[in-house]
């Protein structure tokens, strides 16, 4: 760990002191790192969201993770990377951030369609919500390097619209399996019979992943495809059209899942005497759902809060403010006098 984080410095100095900033500096550096090892380095490495196709410990992660543990990853620390690269990376290298986002842009529609496909075939339905969480990030990434106020836009309430959506999921998957001690779909199968209430938790936060119109998924997954499909910095539609398939994707495994848990007849013995999610259970998720429903239907409410934020943001990468060292020193000096 500490010969990893030694070697990130050494060449975060070389690219910035020794070459020029303009260079591809953070978007590229830190993937030569090897993966984490330990449960506390993989929740200091969830910044990194950038480079999660080459790192595959995401998933790991979340399903070692206790419930509590794979919500904060999912609801908070995944979006450190996001929001690092959208408060730095853009507004400190503009010309980089531009340089490099069709690049940066291919990794995420990567991101999308792998974590998709991957979720797809997962028969742990935990590891299918980490999976859906990897590819739910590279919508993000996506619109912050499409570089227009609607997909920047888009992302903020991305992040926003992944912290709930995936949060409850994993929080359902920790009810459910308090119960069964088992996360295997195959275990499950007709409990819409024994608990009513889940199911229709279940059902609610599977098409919040999904992006159903109406629920908040949607605002920020169809901010993210406008930008990028209007973005003159990608300039071409097929940015959009691969991410498209996504959400397609994701309608997939996650209807599918609910479908094969759900829906059937009850064939394991060890379902019989399933009880129902508590008043303490319903109080937790109950903020969630409210949320949930409260930025798809009246998104402008969480719009206007990031609206002149995101419109700076996108000032300052086409049109950067140059202050020449002379300038700088006398702008120090002055503030130095000032103070005296």
């Amino acid at each position: 760990i500490l010969f990893s984080r030694f070697l990130c410095f050494f060449f975060y100095f070389f690219f910035l002191v020794v070459w020029r900033p303009s260079c591809l500096t953070l978007f590229f550096v830190l993937m030569i790192r090897r993966p984490p090892r330990s449960t506390l380095d993989r929740s200091s490495a969830a910044s990194d969201v950038y480079k999660r196709q080459l790192h595959t410990w995401l998933p790991d992660a979340h399903v070692q993770a206790p419930t509590a543990g794979s919500v904060i990853l999912a609801g908070v620390l995944l979006k450190m990377g996001t929001y690092g690269l959208l408060r730095f990376n853009l507004p400190l290298f503009p010309e980089a951030s531009i340089l490099a986002a069709p690049y940066i842009s291919v990794l995420a529609v990567i991101g999308i369609i792998y974590g998709a496909l991957v979720a797809m075939v997962q028969t742990d339905v935990k590891k299918l919500v980490a999976y859906s969480s990897v590819s739910h990030l590279g919508f993000v990434v996506l619109g912050i390097f499409a570089m227009t106020q609607e997909s920047i836009q888009g992302a903020v309430i991305q992040m926003v619209n992944h912290g709930l959506s995936t949060g409850a999921l994993f929080l359902l998957v920790g009810v459910i399996y308090e119960r069964t001690h088992t996360r295997e779909i195959a275990d499950y199968g007709g409990i819409a019979k024994l608990v009513l209430v889940f199911s229709f938790a279940l059902m609610f936060a599977s098409l919040s992943s999904v992006g159903l119109p109406g629920l908040n998924g949607f605002v920020g997954e169809f901010l993210i495809l406008l930008g990028s499909f209007q973005s003159p910095i990608l300039n071409s539609w097929w940015f959009t059209v691969f991410a498209a398939s996504g959400v397609i994707f994701a309608a997939v495994y996650l209807l599918w899942m609910y479908q094969r848990v759900v829906f059937g007849e009850v064939k394991n013995p060890k379902l019989d005497g399933l009880k129902d999610m508590n008043a303490r259970e319903i109080f937790v998720l109950a903020p969630i759902f409210i949320f949930i429903a409260w930025i798809g239907i009246y998104p402008t409410t969480f719009l206007k809060v990031s609206d002149k934020s995101t419109a700076k943001v996108v000032k300052q990468i086409y049109h950067p403010v140059k202050v020449s060292p002379v300038e700088l020193g006398l702008n120090q000096s002055s503030k130095q006098e000032v103070k005296r």
